[in-house]
């Protein structure tokens, strides 16, 4: 093998061990609860008093722009 090749072979080992952590990260992540939390809700109702942040959001059926999880 080529100087450049056994260069390549380690820069590619690097990767593999970084994404291999990377994984292993995702893995152990805590599971969601559903979104069915009461300070979720608030702050989400809080958030929906806010144009500047509604703004991005589409409109419901009634008009009304507001996040709707």
């Amino acid at each position: 093998m080529s100087q450049y090749d056994v260069e390549v072979e380690k820069k590619l080992a690097a990767i593999e061990a970084r994404l291999d952590a990377i994984e292993a990260n995702l893995n152990n992540a805590p599971e969601s609860s559903g979104g069915d939390d009461a300070r979720l809700n608030k702050l989400i109702a809080k958030l929906n008093t806010c144009a500047a942040i509604t703004e991005y959001f589409p409109k419901g059926e009634d008009g009304v722009r507001r996040i709707d999880i």
